[in-house]
């Protein structure tokens, strides 16, 4: 019998432009179609909550469309995260009132991890996603900027216990390395930040497989997973999943 908090399942809209995109590893970007549309489509599917990148607004300088995520948020009855190009409280202002439920924030906080107190002191720690791109090199675990283009000194799991510290809500890991690649998401590192960290873990990186949610949950131990390709191009369906994941004694939400 499964039991304690459902676990969840997130389908994410990496936006380029207004266009959802995906890649491989963060780059190849292919199309997978207008981020309205697979939005209400994923929140009447089942999906318990929605992400919004605007995957290329913080290393081209720019805020994040605000326009794209007002249409999205009015056709979706779920929590929505939106993230890209979010820098001070004023940004954070003026996507909460385009529809935001949640801001996550990557590059910005790295560079100044006072946002995250400012954003946790001002909306709430609930508000404020710490999300973390980082890639295994030589065994050690190294965030990245930009969207994955620019390599910083910071050590995944000291960041995360930095950003808890600060008032981050959840944190938002995604492996450079597993991003794509559909071969499962980065189990161990996952389950060493969910036992570290009192707050919600969100996996992000790796599905191809809906064997490969049961494992973040039950090998990964992640409170959530997030995933953008196999929803995108139909290669996996959010009821099916789900049905999977409580048939393998995962607590999920079925409608």
């Amino acid at each position: 019998m499964a039991r304690g908090l459902a676990k969840r399942i997130i389908p994410c809209l990496d936006v380029k432009y207004g266009e959802t995109v995906k890649g491989t590893n963060f780059v190849n970007l292919r199309s997978a179609g207008d981020p309205v549309a697979l939005g209400k489509a994923y929140s009447e599917a089942g999906a318990d909550e929605l992400v919004f990148l605007d995957i290329t607004a913080s290393c081209e300088g720019r805020k994040t469309f605000t326009g794209v995520v007002t249409r999205v948020a009015e056709e979706i009855n779920i929590p929505f995260t939106v993230g890209g190009g979010i820098n001070d409280i004023a940004d954070v202002e003026r996507l909460l009132g385009a529809g935001a439920d949640k801001i996550s924030v990557n590059s910005a906080a790295l560079r100044r991890p006072a946002l995250i107190d400012e954003i946790a002191g001002r909306f709430g720690s609930q508000v404020c996603v710490c999300a973390v791109d980082a890639k295994c090199e030589d065994g050690k675990w190294t965030c990245y900027l930009n969207g994955g283009r620019v390599r910083t000194g910071r050590d995944l799991f000291d960041w995360a216990k930095e950003a808890e510290s600060r008032g981050a809500g959840e944190i938002l890991f995604t492996s450079m390395n597993h991003d794509g690649v559909k071969q499962g998401y980065a189990n161990d590192a996952l389950a060493r930040l969910a036992g570290m960290l009192g707050i919600p873990v969100i996996a992000s990186g790796g599905a191809g497989l809906p064997v490969h949610f049961r494992d973040a949950f039950t090998i990964g131990k992640a409170d959530a997973a997030l995933a953008a390709s196999v929803f995108h191009f139909g290669e996996i369906l959010i009821g099916d999943l789900k049905r999977y994941l409580h048939d393998e004694g995962v607590n999920v939400r079925i409608v």
